[in-house]
C-alpha cells in the first residue's frame, strides 16, 4: 500500500500594523493575529513567536511610519527573516483597491499581510550601523536647516528688541549645531572608503557640493547600481505618462524620495549656471519653448543620471560626450 504524500506547508506572509506604542501582526493563510508592545521585549517576543510557527516565514512586510518601524524592521533582518517596509500610500491604495475603506490597525495588519502574499514588494538588506548614523546625522542636519530659514524670517517681523535678540540667539545656536552636523557627517564619511570615494565623484561635478553628495549617500544608496529610467524613478524626476484611449495628458512627476528630490533641486539650479553641460542642455529646452519647471525637472534628471553612469564607471566628472548623453 502506497504511502500518502505528505502536504507541503503554506509559506506565511507576515503584516505588521507599527505604531510608537504598539505592533499588531497578522499572519497568513492561517489570519492569526496578536498585538505587542513596540519595545525591546515586544519585538523579541515577536521574533520568537514567528520563528516557533510551524511553517516557514516568506516575508515581513511593514510600513514606513515616522522611523517607528526601524527597530523592528532591524530585529527582523537580523533575525534571518525577509523584510520589506512599503510606503503607507502603496498600503492604502492596496486596501481601497480591495474595497476595505474601513481603517483599523488590525485591518491595516491583515492588509499589508494581502500585500505581502502578491510578492512586488522590495525586499530590504540589512544597514551597516554606519549607515544608520550617516541616515540619522543627514536628517538631523536637513530639520536644523528648516528651522534655521523658519527663524531668519521670523527675525524680520518683531519691532521688539528683546523678541529680535532671543530670535538671534536661537539662530546662532542652529548655525552652531549645522556646523557641528557637518564635521561629523564629514568624519563619518572620511572614515569609509566607498563613501569617500562616492563623495569625491560626485562633488567633482560642477554644482555638485558636498553636502548634496552626503545627502545622496544616505538617501540613494542604490546610485550606481540601477539604470537611468529605474534611478530617475526612485528618486521622483522621471515623468509619468497620463494616457487613456485617444487622451493624451501631460506628463508629470510623481512619487519618489523627496529628500532626493530636493536635494537634487538645488544642485541642477546651481548647475544650470557653473556646468557647462547642464547649462547647454537647459538653453536648449529654453530654446524649444519648454516651461521654466520642466526644464528645472529636466535638469535634475539629467544630472541624476550623470552622477549615476560615474559611480558606476567609477570615474571623476568630465564633459565628455558619454556623459552629455546621460
Amino acid at each position: 500500500m502506497s504511502e500518502l504524500p505528505t502536504e507541503t506547508a503554506v509559506p506565511v506572509h507576515v503584516g505588521i500594523d507599527v505604531s510608537k506604542a504598539r505592533l499588531d501582526v497578522c499572519l497568513l493563510p492561517g489570519g492569526q493575529a496578536l498585538s505587542v508592545d513596540n519595545t525591546d521585549d515586544g519585538v523579541a517576543q515577536l521574533v520568537a513567536t514567528l520563528k516557533q510557527h510551524p511553517a516557514a516565514v516568506a516575508l515581513v512586510l511593514l510600513e514606513a511610519t515616522g522611523r517607528y518601524e526601524r527597530r523592528v524592521a532591524s530585529e527582523m533582518l537580523e533575525a534571518g527573516f525577509n523584510v520589506a517596509v512599503v510606503n503607507p500610500r502603496q498600503a492604502r491604495d492596496f486596501a481601497r483597491a480591495l474595497g476595505k475603506l474601513a481603517k483599523t490597525d488590525r485591518i491595516d495588519a491583515r492588509t499589508l499581510a494581502e500585500f505581502a502574499r502578491l510578492g512586488h514588494a522590495r525586499t530590504c538588506e540589512k544597514q551597516p550601523e554606519n549607515r544608520v548614523l550617516l541616515d540619522d546625522l543627514v536628517t538631523r542636519r536637513r530639520q536644523v536647516t528648516q528651522m534655521l530659514a523658519s527663524e531668519k524670517v521670523r527675525a524680520q517681523v518683531p519691532q521688539d528688541k528683546a523678541t529680535r535678540a532671543m530670535i538671534a540667539k536661537v539662530i546662532r545656536l542652529l548655525e552652531q549645531q549645522r556646523e557641528d552636523l557637518d564635521r561629523r557627517i564629514a568624519e563619518l564619511i572620511e572614515s569609509d572608503d566607498d563613501w569617500r570615494n562616492k563623495r569625491d565623484l560626485m562633488s567633482s561635478v560642477p554644482g555638485v557640493g558636498d553636502n548634496t553628495a552626503s545627502q545622496l549617500i544616505a538617501d540613494l544608496p542604490e546610485l550606481g547600481k540601477l539604470n537611468r529610467q529605474r534611478i530617475a524613478a526612485l528618486a521622483g524626476v522621471a515623468p509619468v505618462n497620463r494616457d487613456s484611449g485617444t487622451m493624451r495628458g501631460r506628463r508629470m512627476i510623481f512619487g519618489g524620495r523627496a529628500t532626493v528630490r530636493r536635494a537634487l533641486y538645488m544642485a541642477a539650479f546651481s548647475a544650470m549656471r557653473c556646468n557647462d553641460v547642464i547649462r547647454g542642455f537647459a538653453e536648449r529646452l529654453r530654446a524649444a519653448g519648454k516651461a521654466f519647471k520642466v526644464i528645472v525637472v529636466a535638469c535634475m534628471r539629467k544630472l541624476l543620471a550623470i552622477l549615476n553612469v560615474m559611480i558606476r564607471e567609477n570615474q571623476p566628472w568630465t564633459p565628455r560626450p558619454a556623459l552629455q548623453n546621460a
